[in-house]
């Protein structure tokens, strides 16, 4: 079963509907012991960085992801803030994150950008998979993705990077580290690619 952190942000209604449609066991976790029954773990999130944090360290469920996560090795895919806050911190804010990976949330540079470019980076843009990996089966070419975020995540180890993205330059916006994985896209706002890469994070 698949659960889905609820803290009070991200489209969490949206991702149980598509996994009720593909038939997968998914469950909106509002408790540690919701959380508990799950086998994979998806951490949603919008906003500001620092607001996420609050709300996810006020909502009793820090201590059990952690658990899960680090000590019990269980899969978690975070989506878009919620990818970010795995990170070690965020120049938008002055919180810790979760510190998952090692990693900081860097803003985009608008005076480095090359081309007519704006912020937030909103709307569908390639991504490009750096190797094989389970995430992104059958997504190897032409999947598009729905983004809308102006902090880009900067893994230090370069390994931990799935797949990048051109916007002013090329980023990381997909990430692994063993069991945790993250993407800084909306999948669920991202039609059929966006399914079948929820498929895929439940396969794994």
């Amino acid at each position: 079963m698949i659960g889905i952190v609820n803290y009070g942000l991200g489209n969490i209604h949206a991702l149980a509907n598509i996994y009720k449609r593909l038939n997968i066991p998914a469950e909106i976790a509002s408790t540690p012991q919701d959380l508990r029954r799950a086998e994979k773990i998806i951490l949603p999130g919008v906003g500001a960085f620092d607001w996420a944090m609050t709300r996810l360290n006020e909502s009793g469920l820090r201590d059990a992801l952690d658990e899960m996560v680090v000590g019990d090795g269980k899969p978690v895919l975070g989506i878009c803030v919620g990818m970010q806050m795995m990170a070690n911190k965020s120049d938008e804010g002055v919180l810790d994150g979760l510190g998952w990976i090692a990693a900081d949330v860097k803003k985009f540079e608008h005076e480095r950008f090359t081309q007519k470019t704006h912020l937030p980076h909103m709307g569908w843009n390639d991504v490009l998979p750096r190797g094989n990996d389970g995430l992104f089966k059958n997504l190897e070419s032409e999947a598009k993705f729905y983004f809308l975020h102006s902090y880009y995540f900067v893994p230090h180890n370069p390994e931990h990077v799935l797949v990048v993205t051109d916007y002013g330059g090329y980023y990381a916006s997909s990430v692994r580290c063993g069991n945790v994985f993250g993407v800084q896209f909306h999948p669920e706002k991202s039609h059929h690619w966006g399914i079948q890469l929820l498929r895929n994070f439940a396969e794994i």
